[in-house]
């Protein structure tokens, strides 16, 4: 029989083979086949194992080793034929390697099934893209920290309500960035802790008859324990679901910054420049000079959100043990992990080239009276309550607001008639530099504590 003939390694059973709209329907192998690497590293270790317990012969080890090994080369030529009839990456490359060695390929399965398989496959690929999405994190947070200290001293308008609340600097504005990001590190490392648990050896759902040792596959593929429960192991989902969470925030504070950045390239504001390359224009308004790499990755939080929902709708109903439901775990997991690494890279490449119109920024905190706090808090030092400060404070501002002047702005003996406790040391804390120099605690504004946070931070990386 041709492999084709032969579709599938269950067909005994059957009197005849699935209609083409359900072959069609079922197959996996469009997507799947992407997890080749990681399957045939995971039959390589079973067999290996096999061989150990005697199940296998140290010969019979060798010559699957080799015709898997010769399988990855010609998968990684782009020379192997991929077969949908056989439905998934595991069925081709066993029937490949039937094909290459004979019967004895039929032996490779012995003590396993596609279910605990195809767990092995997912949590080995996941882990190594974990990895790669960790770098491009600790790379990303690296450039932010990298700009923190450059404009440690730039000053500029904090906002809350979108409104002009108290002066910052442009530099802890990008550490607060980072220690998103820092968080996120972490859980992508509590995620990987959780991934790197072995699923092979609970065979179908109930473990194998076969005196297998799971210990020594866990050891050869680096996993850090075997799950205990079989039923547990070939049926669980939650190291998927909580990566995509775990995806889902990254991409969520990068959403973030990209709001961010669209609104400071703009010339209303105009506090930053982006580079040309990470920009597009307009076809009509000639102009333009669009923020589109922020923009595309604020949209495609939205895309990665969605993974998130389908995989918790997918398990929500699903009893014990596998089902086939979750041939539809892959490909949300592969397009949260391109589409979170597109975007995280791309902002690890954009961010140490941002242009940062310092002038611009100091201009925009003297609007809004930014250091009215300032002047509240000067008050309390000199013993008036704040709630008192707090309406002289009040009644500053509309008076400034009526003369078209910053509190700064205003003459000592006006700011008298409010209070009579203001003295000409009172302008020392109305200055953008007073009031951001005055924050001078861990987590506070002042440029000194910002370049102190930038070496916390790199020395965190």
């Amino acid at each position: 029989m041709t492999r084709r003939d032969s579709h599938q390694t269950w067909g005994g059973r059957f009197s005849e083979g699935p209609d083409a709209r359900v072959a069609a329907f079922t197959e996996s192998v469009s997507f799947d086949s992407r997890l080749a690497a990681h399957d045939i590293r995971g039959s390589i270790a079973h067999a290996r194992m096999l061989a150990s317990v005697g199940v296998l012969t140290d010969a019979e080890f060798e010559q699957i080793a080799a015709g898997l090994e010769a399988i990855s080369q010609r998968i990684a030529d782009g020379a192997f034929e991929w077969d949908p009839a056989l439905e998934d990456v595991h069925m081709n490359i066993e029937a490949r390697l039937t094909e290459d060695i004979g019967a004895l390929g039929k032996k490779l399965h012995t003590g396993r099934s596609r279910n605990d398989q195809v767990a092995t496959d997912i949590r080995l690929w996941l882990r190594d893209a974990i990895d790669a999405l960790i770098a491009e994190v600790v790379r990303l947070r690296s450039a932010l920290i990298d700009l923190a200290e450059r404009e440690a001293e730039t000053v500029m308008p904090g906002f809350t309500h979108m409104q002009v609340a108290q002066p910052v600097t442009f530099g802890h504005h990008m550490l607060a960035w980072q220690a998103m990001l820092a968080r996120d590190s972490e859980r992508l490392r509590e995620v990987r802790a959780r991934v790197n648990r072995l699923p092979l050896g609970a065979a179908a759902l109930a473990g194998t008859t076969f005196p297998i040792d799971r210990e020594m596959v866990a050891g050869e593929l680096g996993f850090d324990s075997v799950i205990d429960n079989s039923l547990d192991a070939v049926s669980d989902r939650d190291f998927a679901i909580e990566f995509v969470s775990a995806a889902s925030l990254i991409m969520t504070h990068l959403s973030r910054a990209s709001e961010e950045l669209v609104l400071w390239m703009s010339p209303a504001f105009g506090f930053v420049d982006l580079p040309d390359r990470y920009c597009t224009g307009s076809s009509i308004m000639p102009q333009k000079k669009n923020p589109d790499v922020a923009e595309i990755v604020r949209g495609k939080t939205a895309r990665v959100n969605g993974h998130l929902v389908a995989l918790l709708t997918l398990m929500k109903g699903q009893p014990l043990a596998y089902n086939r439901d979750n041939q539809e775990d892959k490909e949300p997991i592969f397009d949260t992990v391109d589409t979170l690494l597109a975007s995280v890279a791309l902002y690890a490449d954009m961010m140490p080239h941002v242009t940062v119109h310092a002038s611009v920024c100091r201009e925009a905190a003297r609007k809004g009276f930014s250091t009215a706090t300032d002047l509240a808090d000067y008050l309390v030092r000199r013993g008036v309550a704040f709630r008192d400060a707090h309406e002289i404070v009040g009644q500053s501002v509309q008076h400034a607001i009526g003369a078209g002047c910053d509190l700064a702005d205003l003459e000592l003996t006006t700011l008298q008639r409010f209070s009579t406790v203001i003295e000409s040391d009172v302008y020392d804390v109305l200055t953008l530099d007073g009031s951001v120099a005055a924050r001078n605690h861990i987590g506070g504004t002042a440029p000194a504590q910002v370049r102190a946070a930038v070496s916390r931070a790199r020395a965190m990386l």
